[in-house]
């Protein structure tokens, strides 16, 4: 399952993203997307994990509070 994560502090890397999502399951992929040009975080990421650990993930952390900013976490939408 992938889940699309927003609302992520500035600071927040790959592994801090991960850490999020590790007491929910085992995680594939965890990646905070970040722009082209000078490398700053974009705000949102991509988590992977198994289904079942992922829907408890995101009934768990969608709308925690994370240093001040409320995150938005849901499953991906695919691409068109």
């Amino acid at each position: 399952m992938k889940i699309y994560v927003s609302n992520l502090p500035a600071g927040t890397s790959d592994a801090g993203l991960a850490e999020m999502f590790e007491p929910f399951g085992i995680i594939t992929s965890a990646h905070v997307m970040r722009s082209w040009d000078f490398g700053h975080s974009r705000g949102f990421g991509f988590v992977e994990m198994m289904r079942e650990s992922g829907e408890r993930a995101i009934s768990k952390l969608n709308g925690q509070l994370i240093d001040g900013l409320v995150l938005r976490v849901n499953e991906a939408r695919a691409r068109l």
